[in-house]
């Protein structure tokens, strides 16, 4: 179990990283949510993360509130 929170840190950390790279940059909002969707997309991709669009889509809006 210890590892699976090693994992979850890993990832959330990954991916808020990402985000507020994206965030951070000087484009419109639609193009950094674009962009933010795609790296998450990608990102769970690589590591064989199944999520529904719903629950992608409420990711990305946590990363957004919380960058």
């Amino acid at each position: 179990m210890k590892a699976l929170g090693y994992i979850s840190a890993i990832i959330g950390g990954a991916v808020a990283g990402a985000a507020a790279a994206l965030l951070l940059a000087p484009e419109k909002g639609e193009d950094t949510r674009a962009k933010l969707t795609e790296a998450v997309k990608d990102f769970c991709d690589k590591h064989d993360i199944k999520l529904s669009r719903l629950q992608m889509k409420e990711l990305v809006e946590e990363i957004e509130e919380e960058a």
